[in-house]
Protein backbone atom coordinates (compact mmCIF):
# COMPACT_ATOMS: atom_id res chain seq x y z
CA UNK A 1 0.00 0.00 0.00
CA UNK A 2 1.24 2.95 -0.75
CA UNK A 3 1.91 6.43 0.97
CA UNK A 4 -0.98 8.34 -1.08
CA UNK A 5 -3.44 5.37 -0.12
CA UNK A 6 -2.40 5.47 3.66
CA UNK A 7 -3.05 9.09 3.86
CA UNK A 8 -6.48 8.96 1.78
CA UNK A 9 -7.79 5.85 4.54
CA UNK A 10 -6.30 7.72 7.50
CA UNK A 11 -8.36 11.17 6.37
CA UNK A 12 -11.15 8.69 5.73
CA UNK A 13 -11.29 7.25 9.02
CA UNK A 14 -11.56 10.68 10.58
CA UNK A 15 -13.89 11.95 8.67
CA UNK A 16 -16.27 9.25 9.12
CA UNK A 17 -15.23 8.56 12.84
CA UNK A 18 -16.80 12.39 13.44
CA UNK A 19 -20.49 11.08 12.61
CA UNK A 20 -20.16 7.92 14.96
CA UNK A 21 -20.79 10.06 18.57
CA UNK A 22 -23.75 12.20 16.80
CA UNK A 23 -25.29 8.33 15.69
CA UNK A 24 -24.55 6.69 19.19
CA UNK A 25 -26.36 10.08 20.85
CA UNK A 26 -29.40 9.61 18.92
CA UNK A 27 -29.61 5.75 19.19
CA UNK A 28 -29.10 6.20 23.26
CA UNK A 29 -31.32 9.52 23.77
CA UNK A 30 -33.74 9.35 21.03
CA UNK A 31 -33.38 13.04 20.67
CA UNK A 32 -33.10 14.28 17.18
CA UNK A 33 -34.90 17.45 17.60
CA UNK A 34 -31.60 19.72 16.79
CA UNK A 35 -30.30 17.77 14.04
CA UNK A 36 -30.95 19.68 10.35
CA UNK A 37 -33.47 17.27 8.34
CA UNK A 38 -32.15 19.33 5.44
CA UNK A 39 -28.65 18.96 6.02
CA UNK A 40 -28.73 15.26 7.07
CA UNK A 41 -30.76 14.57 3.47
CA UNK A 42 -28.48 16.40 1.51
CA UNK A 43 -25.48 14.89 3.44
CA UNK A 44 -26.77 11.34 2.52
CA UNK A 45 -27.14 11.91 -0.97
CA UNK A 46 -24.19 13.04 -1.39
CA UNK A 47 -22.27 10.12 0.34
CA UNK A 48 -24.25 7.84 -1.86
CA UNK A 49 -22.69 9.76 -4.84
CA UNK A 50 -19.35 9.53 -3.61
CA UNK A 51 -19.48 6.15 -2.95
CA UNK A 52 -20.73 5.23 -6.83
CA UNK A 53 -18.33 7.66 -7.46
CA UNK A 54 -15.53 5.41 -6.02
CA UNK A 55 -17.20 2.42 -6.72
CA UNK A 56 -16.39 3.80 -10.65
CA UNK A 57 -12.82 4.60 -10.34
CA UNK A 58 -12.54 1.45 -7.81
CA UNK A 59 -10.54 4.04 -5.29
CA UNK A 60 -11.05 2.18 -1.89
CA UNK A 61 -10.27 5.05 0.61
CA UNK A 62 -13.26 6.60 -0.95
CA UNK A 63 -15.49 2.97 -1.31
CA UNK A 64 -14.49 1.86 2.49
CA UNK A 65 -15.46 5.32 3.58
CA UNK A 66 -18.67 6.34 1.88
CA UNK A 67 -19.73 2.95 2.93
CA UNK A 68 -19.06 3.38 7.15
CA UNK A 69 -20.60 6.75 6.47
CA UNK A 70 -23.67 5.94 4.65
CA UNK A 71 -24.10 3.80 7.78
CA UNK A 72 -23.55 6.30 10.13
CA UNK A 73 -25.47 9.14 8.15
CA UNK A 74 -28.40 6.92 7.12
CA UNK A 75 -28.84 5.85 10.52
CA UNK A 76 -28.84 9.53 12.22
CA UNK A 77 -31.65 10.50 9.06
CA UNK A 78 -33.68 7.38 10.22
CA UNK A 79 -33.83 8.62 13.72
CA UNK A 80 -34.41 12.19 12.77
CA UNK A 81 -37.71 11.06 10.92
CA UNK A 82 -38.85 8.11 13.16
CA UNK A 83 -38.12 10.69 16.43
CA UNK A 84 -39.73 13.85 14.64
Amino acid sequence: MNLITILGLVAASLTTGSFLPQAIKAIKTKHTKDLSLGMYSVLTSGIVLWLIYGILVNDIPIIASNCVTLVFTSAILFLKLRYK
